[in-house]
């Protein structure tokens, strides 16, 4: 058996093998393996006895369930109309300039990660960006570059 299929079994036994307990099987194999691959995909059908189609519909439609490998630390810059007035494209745009990807790309030392996601409840602190489970609010395009920061020496030492 493989580690994601032991992944895959401690989480259903855990959570069980109900419709319900999809979602939390899912962000379980997220938070462990940084995304959802095929093959885990697959397994968790079979270990739930639901059909491929329904783990991979539920997989696909929520933006926080990776389908492709991600890096590291995955920025996520919320795309809402109100984070857009905020000035969320300049914040986007001292990302790509400083990390050199751009959205929906990772760096090639696969330390970040830069999607858009829509609204993460933090309208009215926009523009908003989580860095991983960490909100950042009221950004400015040096306030956001202070913040990655971090994660270059977290991840370096």
């Amino acid at each position: 058996m493989s580690n994601t299929e032991i992944l895959i079994k401690e989480l259903v036994e855990k959570h069980g093998k109900c419709r319900n307990s999809l979602m939390p099987v899912l962000q379980g194999i997220v938070a462990k393996e940084r995304f959802l691959s095929e093959e885990a995909m697959k397994k968790v059908a079979e270990f739930m006895d639901i059909s491929a189609a329904d783990v991979y519909g539920t997989a696909s439609f929520y933006t926080f369930l990776d389908t492709v490998p991600r890096g590291r630390n995955v920025i996520r810059v919320c795309q809402t109309i109100s984070c857009d007035m905020a000035g969320k494209d300049e914040i986007i745009n001292a990302i790509e300039a400083a990390l050199k990807i751009k959205v929906g790309e990772t760096t090639h030392d696969g330390n970040f990660s830069l999607l858009k996601a829509n609204c993460m409840g933090w309208c009215h602190e926009g523009p908003v960006m989580l860095i991983n489970d960490d909100v950042y609010t009221k950004l400015t395009p040096q306030t956001a570059l202070e913040a990655l920061e971090k994660y270059v020496v977290s991840t370096n030492n």
